[in-house]
């Protein structure tokens, strides 16, 4: 990749990132809301739609930024290898590069999404307050609780949506946004385990905590018994909206950014 295309794709990526998490965060809040164990009411309702938000704006841009250069620069590496280089391996490629830049990404997206999530279900705290809180009650380990579940969610949701995207958009001319819809329902449990995750505050007493991926399938578990497996889908709703409406502000954004830099 050349140094012009990396800045671009970086400073489009984090434009494209802040975009549209900025705009649709009121809707961000209403899923953690309603996946809380709390229950939604109690962990503030309509209450203090933006609580939280300074955590999203703080690490929206370096967060994009991330995903966006490591998913082109693997993108561009994949392509110089002959087994990607035909047609019907670009959706592996995009695959695995969006797959790595989501790795890379979510080191700076977990630290500021359990501050912003802790902080939208306790609507009476603030971001700076909730920040000291976990530090002291849990240290910096506690900043990335829930890493391996997001992983696990964001490769899911790729694996599910990116394949049929290529075959819908380039194949069939159809839109995509119906694509996006269907994987953000499918993976809403996983999204419920991390959101839980994240929630649950918990003292680390020397190494016992318990790791990321781990934790991700007790709470999977957990969730999964209830009588009332709406439980399961909790969220859906909004998470569907958000994701739906938010890839086109992101990937316009994105290419809109970029095209004008290059």
């Amino acid at each position: 990749m050349e140094k012009r295309e990396f800045v671009a794709s970086l400073v489009a990526g984090g434009c494209a990132g802040m975009c549209a998490d900025l705009t649709l965060f009121p809707l961000d809040t209403i899923k953690t809301r309603l996946q809380s164990q709390q229950g939604f009411h109690k962990a503030g309702g309509f209450r203090g739609i933006y609580a939280g938000v300074p955590s999203a704006a703080v690490g929206s841009f370096p967060n994009a930024a991330a995903f966006f250069v490591t998913y082109e620069y693997t993108k561009s590496l994949l392509g110089i290898s002959a087994a990607f280089a035909a047609p019907h391996a670009a959706p592996v490629s995009h695959m695995l590069a969006a797959s790595l830049g989501e790795i890379v990404a979510c080191l700076i997206r977990v630290p500021t999404e359990v501050v912003k999530q802790r902080t939208q279900a306790s609507p009476s705290s603030t971001t700076y307050n909730m920040l000291l809180a976990t530090l002291k009650e849990e240290g910096v380990r506690g900043l990335y609780r829930g890493y391996g579940s997001t992983v696990l969610r964001e490769v899911g949701f790729l694996s599910l949506s990116l394949p049929i995207l290529f075959h819908l958009f380039f194949a069939l001319n159809m839109p995509v946004s119906s694509v996006g819809a269907v994987a953000a329902f499918v993976t809403t449990p996983l999204d419920v385990a991390k959101t839980r995750i994240m929630l649950a505050k918990v003292r680390v007493l020397g190494h016992s905590a318990q790791p990321p991926l781990a934790a991700a399938f007790k709470h999977c578990c957990q969730v999964m018994p209830c009588r009332q497996q709406a439980e399961l889908f909790a969220g859906s709703i909004p998470r569907i909206a958000f994701i739906s409406v938010g890839g086109f502000i992101f990937l316009g954004a994105y290419e809109k950014v970029r095209h004008t830099l290059l």
